[in-house]
């Protein structure tokens, strides 16, 4: 049998791959030229996890995009929908409110332009006040306590005056970015500081290392008052994630999802989850909370339609998606 030759094999090689570089250009040929993810105020885990991973898909896929400034979840469903952005980050909560037209961003109005592409992690509602405060319960919130919730109509600012409304807790409601109320909290403007975000949050971290501090756990009881009150989860604070914390601080949470239009190619989008999806090591780099963004986790979205391009690659992999969670 004759081999064929040396030259032979390298031309049929330069051949295929120059075929496969240019079905791979012409891939391309829809996807959008730039994109924004939208995330929350600074000072927040949304706004560290969503610029960061904004900067490693547009590195690994040679695309201009970036992070930007939002009201957090509420707002970036409705950025979404409307096409301003392309993508963003949201909890399920605001979510399903957002789909069944009760945003209060937007009431009336079904927001199902808006598909999930991967989880993320769990957002704790957790308080934190200075350690001179005298407040070491949510029992001891003094009436009349000025409590900082956060950007308005933010998740944050959408639960957690309901949940301490509902433990029985009178309060002036504040609202702001992160970084702004806890230098309020420092200067002693507010009393009390309510955090709805992915864990270490910067600003408390910042605050523990400028200050004393209390982070204040919710009792058995109070956290199962919440449970049934609300679509939350029982969660725990591990004690590592502050300095602070002592021991582990029992909370409860809600997930938080990356979701993009729906109507953005399914190409792009496929790229985009087996980018984030596959490399979970550079996720972490970004934020240690995305030590839960993996795949078996897409169990936590029983509210939005994945995007085809994101069911495309679990189904390859081997994840299955609930045919009412289809488009």
């Amino acid at each position: 049998m004759r081999l064929p030759s040396t030259k032979l094999l390298a031309g049929t090689l330069a051949g295929t791959l120059l075929v496969a570089a240019s079905a791979a250009a012409q891939d391309r040929s829809d996807w959008p030229e730039s994109f924004t993810v939208g995330t929350a105020s600074q000072g927040g885990t949304y706004f560290v996890y969503g610029s960061g991973w904004a900067n490693l898909i547009a590195d690994e896929l040679g695309l201009s995009g970036g992070g930007e400034v939002t009201g957090g979840p509420n707002q970036n469903l409705a950025l979404v929908h409307t096409g301003d952005l392309a993508l963003g980050l949201t909890t399920m909560g605001p979510a399903a409110e957002a789909l069944a037209g009760e945003s209060p961003l937007a009431p009336g109005v079904p927001m199902d332009n808006v598909c999930a592409l991967f989880p993320m992690y769990e957002t704790p509602f957790s308080i934190t006040t200075l350690a001179d405060s005298g407040i070491e319960s949510i029992a001891d919130i003094p009436d009349g306590a000025s409590i900082g919730f956060g950007p308005a109509a933010s998740t944050s600012d959408t639960y957690f005056p309901a949940i301490l409304e509902e433990l029985g807790v009178n309060f002036e409601r504040r609202n702001g970015g992160w970084n702004d109320l806890g230098g309020q909290l420092q200067d002693g403007l507010i009393d009390v500081i309510a955090f709805a975000a992915g864990i270490p949050i910067p600003a408390v971290s910042q605050l523990e290392v400028q200050t004393d501090i209390n982070i204040i756990e919710f009792t058995e009881e109070e956290q199962a008052q919440v449970l049934e009150a609300f679509p939350v989860s029982p969660f725990m604070i591990p004690a590592s994630t502050y300095q602070t914390l002592e021991e582990d601080a029992r909370a409860v949470s809600m997930w938080n999802f990356t979701i993009a239009g729906c109507d953005l190619p399914e190409d792009f989008v496929y790229e985009i989850t087996k980018l984030s999806m596959e490399n979970n090591d550079k996720m972490m780099d970004i934020h240690r909370s995305a030590a839960t963004s993996v795949p078996e986790n897409i169990q936590y979205n029983t509210v939005l339609p994945f995007h085809p391009g994101a069911v495309r690659w679990y189904e390859e992999n081997g994840y299955e998606i609930p045919d009412d969670l289809k488009l």
